[in-house]
């Protein structure tokens, strides 16, 4: 069996921004300081929720350095260093791996579209010159290709692709994925509604948006999971259900950065292209928070 990265609740962490758009380093700072002591598992930086898309080179990594020395080790920081350029994903994943980082969660290629087979080739590519576990994300709808399960299987066969953040949306498919696979490759939700069904199936736990303000609260349910008290996990997830929903109720991270700063922990706005909520959302957001007593 491959070592696991980890299992529990992994924070996709947002990556805060002053008000002229430059990142923000000291709330960055505090709010990996802050997740740490909430009693997080791990956290992804620069992935989606972080805004990768829209950071320099310059800033990505330094993003990368700064959560791994503030974590100090005490959890693992996984960099977000996938890419549609598969030598570019080489060499930011490399420089991640020299800055310290634990692991790799590895986008599929978007745009351009590839089949299965270039899926193979593109990870087998980057696993064979990068020293670190890699964790293949699949979103679908975000990047207009799907990973099928027997794609899993050939990718699992490498040392260095260890897991896999699956967000397709199909519990199915990931049964089948589990099937294929077994130990060689872990499974982690990357939807926070599905967190206990999949975890039902095997998966290990979930890379998290929701984590984001409610970082024990989702270490306990994926714990209570993985303690296989599953009863207890599907409370906290059905309390929890609409709060979910809202973080989606605009484009990630547009809704949670809000809920953030309605929470009086001033992240900022997002960068262009995404706008910022519109006023009926916002309400929409700050009653659901007020009623879970966040705001």
């Amino acid at each position: 069996m491959k070592k696991r990265i980890f299992e529990g609740c992994a924070t996709a962490i947002i990556t805060p921004m002053h008000e002229d758009g430059s990142v923000n380093e000291q709330a960055f700072m505090d709010l990996v300081e802050q997740q740490i002591k909430g009693g997080i598992d791990a956290l992804v930086v620069c992935g989606t929720t972080g805004e990768s898309a829209v950071l320099t080179h310059e800033e990505h990594t330094r993003v990368i350095e700064i959560a791994i020395k503030q974590a100090a080790g005490r959890v693992p920081i996984i960099a977000g260093t996938g890419s549609n350029d598969t030598a570019y994903a080489v060499r930011l994943s490399n420089e991640a791996v020299a800055l310290g980082a634990d692991a790799l969660l590895m986008v599929t290629p978007y745009y351009n579209k590839t089949s299965q087979a270039g899926l193979i080739a593109h990870y087998n590519y980057i696993a064979d010159r990068v020293d670190a576990p890699i964790i293949v994300y699949n979103v679908p709808s975000r990047t207009g290709v799907n990973i099928k399960p027997e794609t899993y299987l050939e990718l699992s066969k490498h040392p260095n692709i260890v897991a896999a953040k699956e967000a397709n949306g199909d519990i199915s498919s990931v049964l089948k994925t589990i099937s294929l696979c077994g130990d060689n490759l872990t499974i982690y939700s990357g939807n926070d509604d599905q967190t206990v069904p999949m975890m039902a199936l095997g998966a290990k736990g979930v890379i998290s948006v929701i984590s984001n303000i409610l970082p024990g609260e989702f270490h306990n349910l994926t714990k209570a999971c993985l303690d296989g008290d599953f009863k207890t996990a599907t409370e906290m997830s059905v309390k929890y259900s609409d709060l979910m929903d809202y973080m989606f109720i605009d484009v990630n991270p547009v809704p949670v950065k809000e809920a953030m700063n309605l929470m009086g922990m001033k992240m900022g706005d997002c960068r262009l292209p995404l706008a910022p909520l519109n006023e009926k959302n916002r309400e929409t957001l700050a009653e659901e928070l007020a009623k879970h007593g966040l705001i």
